[in-house]
C-alpha cells in the first residue's frame, strides 16, 4: 500500500560505499521500480497506472524523450521512468493545511528530495509581500495578481516566461503566443542548458538543430559511437535499442570519462535471458579526460583524410561545403597534443579508427557530456564533421543523434519556444493571429538571471520545472531571484523553485500527464515530440489530483485574457474548452503539422519533415551541409585542481530527486560525495571516505563553494572528478558558458579541494 511522505529530512552525512556495478537492469531494477510505484501509489494504481505508460492508447512517459517502436512491449518503461510516473500519479497530497504548517523559511532549508516526496499540489498558493509563508489563493485572484504585475511593468521585456520540457505542444504553442502577443521574445528553456550548443553545431552544419535518425537506423547502423553520455540511468530504454543493434551485428564504442554500467553489460528485463545473463554493449571504451572529445575527433578525421579511399569522394562533392578548409586543419592534429587533452593511448585512438573505417553506416549519439563545455559547440560540429566525410548522413543506419532529455523539450522548442525566432516562424504566426510580434531577440536562461540580477526583468513566469535548482552559480541566481517583484510557477509538486521567490509568488498547481484532461468540450488528449521527431498523442487516464487543478492551456488562456482583455483578437476561450482548436492553428503556423488533429489521432503518431535525412537536401546558408574547421580546445587544468563534471545520480531525474542512492556506483544514502580517482587521490592526500569542501576556482576570482563532500575513490579518468546536482551548481559561474550557445559550462568546473 501507499506510504506517507517522511516527516523529516533523511540524514545524509555518512553515505555508504560499495564497488560499482557491472551491469544494468535486470531484477534488481524491476523490484526497485516496484517498491517505488507501490510506496507511492499503492498496488492496484501502479498496476492501472504503469500498463498506459508510452502506450498507444496511454500517456507519455513524463521522463526522458527517448521515442517508442511500432511495436511496443506491455511494460513500456524504464526504472526512472516509472519513479517519475510514480511521483506524479502518487497519492500524496500537499493541501494549504500544508503549507500553514510550513514557512518559506523552513521550506528553504529542505532538501529537494524531502519537498519532492510530500506529494501533488492540490490547490493555487500566494505569497503576498512581506509574508512568510503562502497561502490558498482563488484561481480568479490568481490571474488577477498577474496581470496586475504585467500590466505595471516599464516594458514587455521585463517579464520572463520560462519553460520546462514537460510542457505538452498545445500548451506551449499558446504560451509562446501570448507572451509575443503581450510583446516580448523572453522565452528562456531548459534547452538553453542542456542541447542548445547541438541545435547550435546542428542548425549551422546540416540546416535543421535536430537530430537525423530515427530507431530502425540504429537497428540497421554497423557502428554507433556514444559519447558524453549515459543511457542506463539517463536514457534506459535506449539500451533495449542498442542491444537490438548489437544482435544485428553492429559495433559500438563509448565515449566517457566514467565507465557506466549499461553500456557494460544490460539485462533486459523483458526477456528471461536478459534478465539472467545480458548483453555486453561496448565494443570499445574510450575513458577521454573531460573535455578532449574535439580533440579526439579532430585526430580521427585528420586519418580518416589520410586514409586512401576513406572519404565519400561523391556525397563531399555534391552534398557538402568547406572540406578544404577542414582538411587543411585537420592536417595540423598533433598526436601528442590529442593524447595530452584526451588522455588516451595510440592504440585506443587506432581501434577506433579501424572500427570507423570498417563502418558503412555509423550513428553518433551524445548528450550533457559534450554540449556543456565552453568549446562544446566547436566539439559538436567536429562530430559532424566525421559523419560528413564518410557520407553518414541522409541514408539509413547513419546519422546524427543528439538524445533530448525531457520528454517535449524538442517539441517546445518546435512550437516557437525560442528567445531567437526565425522571422519566417513570427510572420506565420502574426498571419494568423492578426498581431504584430517583436522581432528583437529576446533572454536565454542565462541572460535573462543576469537581467533579473541586474533589475532588467521583475516577473519570472515559469512553466513547469524547477528554474531555482536547474540553474547554475546558486547564490547569484537565488539572490536575483529574490529581486523579481513576482514568481510563478505552474508546477505539480514541490521543488526549491517555490521556496526562493520574489516579493510576492504564485504556485499555479496542474495537471500532469497521467490525469484525465476535460474541458467543456469533452476529453482532452495532448501531443508531444519525441527525441526523433515523431509526434503522438498522451491521454492521461487518472482523476486529478484534485478539483481546484488546471490544465496547462486553461491556466494560459485564462492569464491572457486577464492580461490582454477584451483587446485580444486571439480565441482563448475557445483554444481552453477544445485543444483541438489550438492544433488548427499549429497546422497552419508550423511546416510539418499540415492536418495535424487527424494525424495526431492516429494511434502510431506521423514523423516531422527532416530535409537532410529524407532528401539529402541541407537547409543552410550555403545550401549544402557545411564541414567547420574550429581550432581545436580543450581545458588546462592547473596543478593541485581537478577538472569537475556535474551529473544525475540513479535516483534522479534532472533535479528530481527519487531517492539517496546511486545504486549501479555503488553509493548509497547520501548524495554529497565528490568521485576521484585514486592516483589523483593519493597526490591530493584526499583519503577515502574523508570530508572535503570543494571550491570552484574561475577567472572573477569569486570563491565558489560547495562544503562537506564525501570523497569516493572512483574509476574516473584522471585529472576529473565528478558530483551530483544540483548540489554542485553553486560551483558552476554564471559566466562560465558554451561559445555560441551561452549554455553554462557545467562540466568544465576547475575545482580545489579543502578540508571540510
Amino acid at each position: 500500500m501507499a506510504t506517507k511522505p517522511p516527516a523529516g529530512d533523511p540524514a545524509q552525512d555518512a553515505p555508504q560505499v560499495a564497488p560499482p556495478k557491472q551491469a544494468a537492469a535486470g531484477l534488481p531494477a524491476i523490484g526497485h521500480t516496484l517498491r517505488i510505484a507501490q510506496r507511492q501509489m499503492g498496488v492496484a494504481r501502479t498496476a492501472r497506472t504503469l500498463l498506459k505508460v508510452n502506450q498507444k492508447n496511454g500517456f507519455d512517459c513524463p521522463g526522458c524523450a527517448w521515442p517508442e517502436g511500432d511495436k511496443r512491449h506491455t511494460a513500456e518503461f524504464c526504472e526512472n521512468g516509472a519513479k517519475a510516473v510514480a511521483e506524479e500519479a502518487t497519492l500524496r497530497r500537499v493541501t494549504p493545511e500544508f503549507f500553514a504548517a510550513h514557512p518559506l523559511a523552513d521550506l528553504a532549508g529542505r532538501s529537494g528530495y524531502w519537498l519532492g516526496q510530500q506529494g501533488r499540489i492540490t490547490e493555487p498558493m500566494y505569497q503576498p509581500e512581506g509574508a512568510d509563508r503562502y497561502e490558498a489563493v482563488p484561481w480568479e485572484r490568481a490571474f488577477e495578481i498577474i496581470a496586475e504585475e504585467l500590466k505595471a511593468l516599464g516594458s514587455p521585456d521585463e517579464a520572463l516566461f520560462y519553460t520546462s520540457g514537460r510542457t505538452s505542444n498545445e500548451a506551449a504553442f499558446l504560451f509562446q503566443l501570448f507572451a509575443r502577443e503581450f510583446g516580448t521574445n523572453n522565452l528562456p528553456d531548459c534547452s538553453n542548458m542542456c542541447h542548445e550548443s547541438s541545435g547550435s553545431a546542428l542548425n549551422e552544419t546540416i540546416g535543421i538543430g535536430k537530430g537525423s535518425v530515427n530507431l530502425e537506423d540504429l537497428h540497421q547502423a554497423d557502428l554507433i559511437i556514444v559519447a558524453g553520455q549515459n543511457p542506463g540511468t539517463n536514457h534506459p530504454r535506449m539500451l533495449s535499442a542498442l542491444e537490438k543493434a548489437k544482435t544485428s551485428g553492429a559495433k559500438i564504442i563509448s565515449v566517457n570519462p566514467l565507465p557506466e554500467a549499461g553500456m557494460e553489460r544490460f539485462k533486459n528485463p523483458q526477456t528471461p535471458v536478459g534478465m539472467l545473463k545480458g548483453t555486453a554493449l561496448n565494443d570499445l571504451f574510450l575513458q577521454i579526460r573531460i573535455g578532449g572529445d574535439q580533440a579526439l575527433f579532430r585526430l580521427l578525421n585528420k586519418l580518416v583524410i589520410e586514409t586512401e579511399g576513406a572519404t565519400d569522394e561523391a556525397f563531399i562533392r555534391e552534398h557538402t561545403h568547406g572540406y578544404e578548409e577542414l582538411a587543411a586543419a585537420a592536417g595540423e592534429a598533433d598526436w601528442d597534443e590529442t593524447l595530452t587533452a584526451t588522455g588516451l593511448t595510440r592504440p585506443e585512438i587506432e581501434q577506433a579508427l579501424a572500427m570507423i573505417l570498417a563502418s558503412k553506416r555509423t550513428i553518433i549519439c551524445w548528450a550533457m557530456g559534450l554540449t556543456q563545455h565552453k568549446h562544446s559547440v566547436a566539439t559538436i560540429r567536429e562530430v559532424v564533421n566525421l559523419l560528413l566525410l564518410r557520407g553518414n548522413i541522409g541514408r539509413p543506419g547513419a546519422g546524427v543523434c543528439p538524445v533530448r532529455g525531457h520528454s517535449n523539450v524538442q517539441g517546445d522548442r518546435t512550437m516557437g519556444i525560442f528567445e531567437r525566432p526565425a522571422p519566417a516562424f513570427l510572420d506565420a504566426l502574426d498571419k494568423e493571429f492578426g498581431i504584430t510580434s517583436p522581432r528583437g531577440h529576446g533572454y536565454d536562461v542565462v541572460r535573462s538571471i543576469q537581467a533579473l540580477r541586474d533589475g532588467e526583468a521583475k516577473v519570472l513566469f515559469a512553466m513547469g520545472g524547477n528554474f531555482v535548482g536547474a540553474t547554475p552559480d546558486t547564490d547569484v541566481t537565488e539572490a536575483a531571484i529574490r529581486r523579481a517583484s513576482l514568481t510563478v510557477h505552474v508546477s505539480t509538486k514541490l521543488n526549491r523553485s517555490h521556496a526562493v521567490t520574489g516579493r510576492r509568488a504564485l504556485i499555479l498547481p496542474t495537471l500532469g500527464r497521467t490525469d484525465k484532461d476535460v474541458q467543456a468540450s469533452g476529453k482532452q488528449f495532448v501531443t508531444v515530440e519525441d527525441s526523433m521527431g515523431m509526434v503522438h498523442a498522451s491521454r492521461g487516464n487518472l482523476a486529478p489530483a484534485s478539483p481546484h487543478l488546471l490544465s496547462e492551456p486553461a491556466i494560459v488562456a485564462r492569464m491572457a485574457r486577464a492580461v490582454l482583455g477584451a483587446a485580444s483578437a486571439t480565441p482563448w476561450e475557445e483554444c481552453e474548452r477544445d485543444y483541438a482548436a489550438i492544433r488548427d492553428r499549429i497546422s497552419r503556423v508550423i511546416p510539418g503539422f499540415e492536418d495535424f488533429n487527424a494525424r495526431a489521432a492516429r494511434p502510431e503518431g506521423f514523423r516531422l519533415p527532416h530535409a537532410p535525412r529524407d532528401e539529402r537536401r541541407f537547409p543552410t546558408k550555403t545550401g549544402k551541409a557545411n564541414f567547420t574547421a574550429a581550432p581545436v580546445e580543450y581545458p588546462k587544468i592547473p596543478e593541485g585542481r581537478l577538472l569537475l563534471q556535474t551529473l544525475r545520480s540513479h535516483d534522479q531525474y534532472n533535479t528530481t530527486i527519487y531517492g539517496l542512492d546511486d545504486r549501479y556506483r555503488g553509493i548509497t544514502g547520501g548524495r554529497r560525495v565528490v568521485m576521484v580517482n585514486p592516483e589523483d587521490a593519493a597526490e591530493l592526500g584526499l583519503a577515502d571516505g574523508s570530508y572535503t569542501d570543494l571550491v570552484g576556482e574561475w577567472k572573477d576570482g569569486v570563491e565558489r563553494r560547495a562544503p562537506g563532500f564525501r570523497v569516493v575513490h572512483y574509476p574516473t579518468a584522471r585529472g576529473c572528478a565528478a558530483a551530483y546536482y544540483p548540489e554542485t551548481n553553486v560551483l558552476v559561474p554564471l559566466d562560465s558558458t558554451a561559445d555560441t550557445s551561452n549554455t553554462p559550462a557545467s562540466k568544465s568546473v576547475v575545482v580545489r579541494f579543502e578540508p571540510a
